[in-house]
């Protein structure tokens, strides 16, 4: 029998570089994206049931706001993996909500993959069993690739995924967000429409985040943490996904925390942290 509780973290995704190829018919966007992932993140326990009730209780610094109802990613992760795998048992479900909602960095993606992977163990279920990456990718464009959260190339809408041969384990990253909110939507509608080039994901540090620009617009406060995070001297600073976390990757942990230091001191309302990357 599985244990009583079962733990899971979503972990931070980040898009190391995003590039915009094209606006699609059905409106998405087709796009070329080299996805990292951080060693920390949300937190999500579970619980089983003797009946078949999904429950989930949300709480975290980022609670507030988010509904702990059936649009939440965790709920509809539950329902899926509860209807494809013909189980009848349920699970009362904890999310500690660490990250920023709607920040850019897969957050309510990683609490739906993160559900899926506690609720396969929790319940006994065997994903050869059933269309698993199919359940993934009908909860969202991001789920996917945070089901195994691994360095990946994706392409597509980001569902079309490769392994990357890249050692970047263990390197020390910075997120930082100004705490105002970036809607997804928007920011998308927002890209200018021209096609700037294709990603090699192995020269992924010379790419570029398209949506940089069309974020900004929106969130003018995206280039002050830029800016802040560039003065730090990092290896790198660019901003994640469709903002408003910006990142910095630096040469060591020691570097690192200095800056998380220096930047909460001045930037008390701006919110961070300090991990490395999976």
């Amino acid at each position: 029998m599985p244990p009583a509780m079962l733990t899971e973290t979503a972990y931070a995704k980040i898009n190391l570089a995003l590039h915009i190829r094209a606006r699609r018919t059905d409106g998405y966007h087709a796009l070329e994206s080299l996805f990292a992932f951080c060693a920390d993140g949300d937190e999500l326990r579970g619980e089983a049931r003797d009946d078949s009730a999904l429950t989930l209780t949300v709480t975290g610094p980022f609670a507030e706001g988010l509904s702990a109802g059936e649009n939440n990613l965790v709920l509809r992760a539950a329902c899926a993996l509860q209807a494809a795998s013909g189980t009848h048992r349920g699970a009362d479900l904890y999310l500690d909500k660490q990250l920023p909602v709607a920040s850019g960095i897969g957050g309510g993606s990683a609490d739906a993959a993160a559900a899926l992977r506690l609720l396969i163990r929790l319940w006994g279920i065997r994903p050869m069993d059933m269309d698993f990456p199919a359940i993934a990718a009908s909860l969202g464009a991001d789920v996917p690739v945070c089901l195994n959260s691994q360095t990946s190339f994706g392409m597509g809408v980001g569902d079309q995924l490769a392994a990357v041969d890249l050692d970047l384990g263990g390197t020390p990253i910075l997120l930082v967000n100004p705490l105002l909110p970036c809607p997804t939507g928007p920011v998308y509608a927002g890209w200018g429409g021209v096609d700037r080039g294709p990603l090699d994901p192995l020269l992924w540090r010379e790419g570029r985040n398209d949506l940089a620009a069309s974020a900004t617009a929106l969130v003018p406060e995206i280039d002050d943490v830029l800016a802040v995070l560039r003065a730090q001297l990092p290896e790198l600073t660019r901003m994640s996904g469709s903002g408003a976390t910006c990142f910095a990757l630096f040469a060591s942990e020691a570097e690192r925390d200095a800056a998380a230091d220096r930047i909460a001191d001045d930037h008390p309302d701006w919110w961070g942290m300090a991990t490395v990357l999976r």
